[in-house]
């Protein structure tokens, strides 16, 4: 069911997307889908959960696959945004709340739990980075990991939007990686 929710919500709104819609997709009625989440919002939470450790394996894969520490960070961020699964949808989660929820208290505050526990994330693996040599040390890890989430929001607003940043999104992504460990994208310093 969760499942199933997730990608409802992605490819609608939270607005426009109904119980109905999710459990008749999930392949039970509501009544069984209301058993286990008491309201529409509650299951939208659950929706964030699972994106959220969705996107901490997909990442946790990510740097464990790469042996090159300077490397991690663009392996994170071509991982997020590459991936045709559902690990791809805590962006696209975050923007329908900040669209269109955000008037919803408990939302808002779940998801600015969220973005901080994202953020504990990204900057401890750019700790880890930084102390095996590959960020520079000099930089200030816990900043670089908000524009590390900004610029995963601008990817999937770039694609949601129809290559909004086009071209230049790769040009970013090498001039960030220069600035974080720098050298350039070629390997050279």
């Amino acid at each position: 069911m969760l499942e199933a929710a997730c990608t409802i919500f992605c490819r609608g709104t939270y607005r426009s997307t109904t119980t109905a819609e999710i459990a008749k997709y999930a392949g039970v009625t509501e009544p069984v889908l209301y058993r286990h989440f008491s309201s529409k919002r509650d299951l939208y939470i659950a929706c964030l959960e699972e994106a959220w450790g969705d996107t901490r394996e997909l990442w946790d894969n990510a740097v464990a696959d790469e042996p090159d520490s300077t490397l991690w960070l663009m392996a994170m961020g071509r991982a997020y945004l590459t991936t045709r699964d559902r690990r791809g949808q805590l962006a696209h989660l975050w923007l329908q709340a900040l669209a269109e929820v955000s008037d919803d208290p408990e939302i808002r505050k779940f998801v600015r739990r969220q973005l901080q526990d994202v953020h504990r994330y990204v900057a401890d693996v750019m700790r880890r980075s930084q102390e095996a040599g590959g960020i520079l040390p000099e930089r200030d890890v816990d900043c670089e990991a908000w524009v590390f989430i900004s610029l995963g929001l601008l990817g999937t607003v770039g694609r949601r939007l129809g290559g909004v940043v086009g071209g230049d999104f790769p040009r970013i992504m090498d001039a960030r990686r220069e600035w974080m460990t720098g050298r350039r994208p070629n390997g050279s310093a």
